[in-house]
């Protein structure tokens, strides 16, 4: 997994995932394996799948040909609220994109430690071959 800066301003936490690695064989199989990962963790709560790539498409916008499926799975960690401002950077979402030969898995790194590993040990754990 690397981490880099997108745009100038985002944090992200990025993985490719060839499909020699994993045993999942689809971007719903990976959106299955994070929806487990979120009920087993009782400070987390799902609450959508937004598929990106059908919206894209829907309203003529512009989409990387290599992408073959592009899905958003979006959940709280939302353990404490002090303030109205924390509102701005949640819930989370995890990106799963299908490519050609690969599944690539992007998050925003979030101001709560315990998200992002949370989040990279989910990731790391779809590596199973």
């Amino acid at each position: 997994m690397r981490q880099y800066t997108l745009q100038e301003k985002y944090p992200v936490y990025h993985m490719e995932l060839a499909f020699t690695e994993t045993t999942k064989t689809s971007v719903d199989d990976i959106v299955d394996h994070y929806k487990q990962k979120i009920e087993d963790n009782d400070k987390v709560t799902f609450i959508a799948v937004f598929d990106h790539y059908a919206h894209t498409k829907s309203i003529g916008g512009e989409i990387d040909p290599t992408l073959k499926a592009a899905k958003n799975i979006v959940f709280c960690f939302g353990v404490k609220l002090p303030n109205a401002g924390v509102l701005a950077v949640r819930p989370r979402s995890i990106g799963v994109a299908e490519m050609e030969d690969r599944f690539e898995i992007s998050f925003l790194e979030a101001p709560m430690p315990v998200a992002n590993v949370a989040m990279e040990e989910w990731t790391r754990a779809l590596r199973d071959r």
